[in-house]
C-alpha cells in the first residue's frame, strides 16, 4: 500500500521533481566547471605559495629586529632578589664582634641604565635595521613577481597545449573523412588500395600526435598546479581568453622601458636598502671611536636574622645603651621584615664616562670592513640594474622577433593552407597519390603548431614587457 502511495505521488509531481533535479544537475556542473582566469591563478599563487610565505616570514624577522633597535633606545629597567642561608663565623652587629651561628639574609633591588651617548650607534643600528627591513621586504616582493611571472608562463603553456589538442583532433577528423572518400574511390577503381592504407597509416599517426598533445596538455596542468601548490589530482580547468595577437602600438624602446622598471622593481629597491644599510654600518663603526656616556641608578634593600630589635629608652624616646660597654641594648629578638625593609632602604644615581683610547686597532678595522662592505653593496647595485637592464633588452628583442615570426607564420599557414585544398580536390578525384596528399598535409600541420608556438611566444614576450612597465598580468576573457 505504501510503494502504491510512493507511485501515485510521483506521477502527481513528475513534473516538479524533474525540473528540481534538472536544477541539482546544472548547479552541480557550474561548481564542477569552475574555470580559472590568469588572474585568478597569479592572485592564489601569491596567497598560497610556499616560497612566498618563507620569504614573508623573513621579512616579518627583520621588521621585528628593527621593532627591537627602537626599544633599545629606552633605559632598561630590572629587579632582583636574593636569599641566603650561611653558617660559620659572621658579624654581630651588637657588640661588633664576630661569633660563629647560622644567618638568613634578603636582599631586594631595582636597577636601570640608559646610555646618554655613544657617538648615536644605537640610533644609527635603528636606522640601519629598518633599511634591512625595507630590503627584506622587497626580497619578498621580487620573489612575489618571479612566481607570477612563473604562474603566467605556466598559464600560457597550457592555454598552447590546448590548442595543439584542438588542432590535433581536427587533423583527425580530416584525416577520418578522407579516409571514407578514398574507401569510395578505392572501391570504384579509382584510386589504388596502396592510397587507401596510406591514408590510414596518417590517421594512425595522427591519432598518437593526439595522444601526445594531451599528455603534454596534463603535463603543462600539473605544472601550473605545482605553482599554485595544488594538488595533482585537484581539478583545475583555466578559461580560454580571446587572445589578440597584434601590435596595439609601437613597443616602447628598451629604454623607456627600462626607466619606468627601475624605479619600480623590487630587486633594485632591495638592492638600495642594502646600500644605505651599509653606509649606515660605516657610521656605526665611525661611533667606536666615541666616548660613551652613561646613567646608571637603582634603589636596595635587606633583611637579615642577624639585625637585632634594640630597646627604646621610655624617657629620651631613644636607643638605650647598655651603661657599661656603651653598645645598643638588643631586646632578643630580631627587628621586623617590615622595618628593616623600610629601614635599610637606599637609592643611587651614577654618572659613567668610558673614553677608549686604545683597543687593539679594532675599530679601525670595522670601519675598514664597512667600507668594504658598503663599495660591495654598491656593486650588487649596479650589477642588479645591469641585469634588470639585459633582461628587458633581451624581452624587448624577441618580443620584436616573436612578432615577426608570428607573421611569417600567418602567410606560411595561408600558402600551405591552399596549397593542401588544391591537393585535397585532385586527390578526391583521384589526380593526386596518397603521398603527395600526405606530405601537404603534414606541411600544413607543422605550419600551423609554428603559428600556434609563435602566438603563445609573442603573448608571453610581451606580458614580460608589460611586467616590467607594472601592467597587471590578465588576458581578455570570453
Amino acid at each position: 500500500m505504501r510503494q502504491d502511495l510512493i507511485i501515485n505521488w510521483v506521477k502527481r509531481n513528475k513534473k516538479s521533481l524533474l525540473i528540481s533535479l534538472m536544477v541539482i544537475f546544472i548547479s552541480g556542473g557550474l561548481v564542477a566547471q569552475k574555470t580559472w582566469t590568469l588572474r585568478d591563478c597569479v592572485e592564489y599563487a601569491l596567497e598560497n605559495n610556499i616560497e612566498i610565505k618563507k620569504s614573508e616570514v623573513t621579512s616579518e624577522t627583520s621588521r621585528i629586529t628593527e621593532n627591537q633597535k627602537k626599544l633599545d633606545l629606552l633605559p632598561n629597567l630590572n629587579a632582583s632578589t636574593a636569599y641566603t642561608y650561611g653558617w660559620g663565623r659572621t658579624a654581630d652587629n651588637v657588640n661588633f664582634s664576630y661569633i660563629n651561628t647560622n644567618t638568613k639574609q634578603a636582599s631586594f633591588g631595582l636597577s636601570s641604565a640608559v646610555t646618554l651617548f655613544k657617538g648615536f650607534q644605537k640610533l644609527n643600528t635603528l636606522k640601519q635595521a629598518h633599511f634591512d627591513y625595507l630590503a627584506s621586504k622587497y626580497e619578498s616582493d621580487r620573489i612575489r613577481d618571479d612566481i607570477s611571472l612563473r604562474v603566467a608562463a605556466g598559464y600560457l603553456s597550457v592555454l598552447y597545449s590546448m590548442e595543439l589538442v584542438e588542432k590535433s583532433k581536427a587533423q583527425l577528423e580530416v584525416t577520418k573523412i578522407q579516409i571514407n572518400n578514398t574507401q569510395k574511390l578505392v572501391k570504384a577503381g579509382t584510386l589504388p588500395k596502396g592510397d587507401l592504407l596510406e591514408i590510414q597509416s596518417q590517421s594512425a599517426l595522427e591519432e598518437v600526435n593526439l595522444i601526445n598533445a594531451q599528455n603534454q596538455l596534463n603535463l603543462a596542468y600539473l605544472d601550473l598546479k605545482q605553482l599554485l601548490e595544488l594538488e595533482a589530482g585537484e581539478d583545475l580547468q583555466i578559461t580560454k581568453p580571446l587572445v589578440d595577437v597584434s601590435m596595439a602600438g609601437e613597443i616602447l624602446s628598451s629604454q623607456d622601458v627600462f626607466n619606468t622598471a627601475v624605479n619600480r622593481l623590487p630587486q633594485i629597491k632591495s638592492a638600495e636598502n642594502r646600500l644605505m644599510s651599509a653606509e649606515k654600518g660605516i657610521s656605526i663603526a665611525k661611533g667606536g671611536w666615541s666616548p660613551e656616556l652613561a646613567v646608571y641608578g637603582g634603589w636596595r634593600t635587606n633583611y637579615s636574622d642577624q639585625d637585632p630589635e634594640l630597646e627604646i629608652d621610655p624617657i629620651t624616646g631613644e636607643i638605650a645603651l647598655d651603661p657599661v660597654t656603651g653598645y645598643p641594648v638588643p631586646t632578643g629578638d630580631t627587628k621586623p621584615f617590615n622595618n628593616q625593609f623600610k629601614d635599610n632602604q637606599s637609592e643611587y644615581l651614577q654618572f659613567a664616562l668610558n673614553v677608549p683610547i686604545f683597543n687593539g686597532w679594532l675599530t679601525n678595522s670595522n670601519i675598514s670592513k664597512s667600507k668594504l662592505s658598503a663599495i660591495s653593496a654598491e656593486y650588487d647595485l649596479e650589477l642588479t640594474k645591469n641585469q634588470v637592464r639585459k633582461s628587458i633588452e633581451q624581452a624587448h628583442s624577441d618580443a620584436i622577433a616573436a612578432y615577426k615570426t608570428y607573421n611569417a607564420s600567418l602567410k606560411s599557414v595561408a600558402s600551405f593552407k591552399e596549397s593542401f585544398k588544391y591537393m585535397e580536390r585532385k586527390f578526391s578525384v583521384g589526380m593526386e597519390n596518397s603521398l603527395n596528399y600526405n606530405t601537404a598535409k603534414a606541411q600544413l600541420t607543422r605550419a600551423e603548431s609554428d603559428l600556434i608556438s609563435a602566438k603563445f611566444d609573442y603573448i608571453f614576450k610581451t606580458k614580460i614587457l608589460d611586467f616590467y612597465m607594472g601592467i597587471p598580468l590578465t588576458l581578455a576573457e570570453n
